[in-house]
């Protein structure tokens, strides 16, 4: 049976190595974006609580979220 050159074939071995792992590599990545995606999901919800939870106790306002001051926002027909 014929072989290619002993260069030849770790050539080729290593880049298939490097293929591997570079695909492995991207795997990992892509189940970590969908982590990432569903903790923005969950984090957007609490958000979105919260929200409605300031909205009961103060009406629709601003806060500064520097110093925790808020201002009321004008319904835009009361301006029509």
């Amino acid at each position: 049976m014929a072989k290619i050159k002993e260069e030849q074939l770790k050539v080729v071995t290593e880049q298939q190595q490097k293929l591997t792992t570079v695909l492995s590599q991207m795997g990992v990545l892509e189940i970590q974006k969908l982590n990432l995606a569903q903790e923005v999901k969950n984090l957007e919800g609490e958000v979105e609580k919260t929200k409605k939870e300031l909205e009961e106790e103060y009406g629709k306002v601003s806060i500064n979220l520097s110093d925790g001051t808020y201002e009321p926002i004008k319904d835009e027909q009361e301006n029509a």
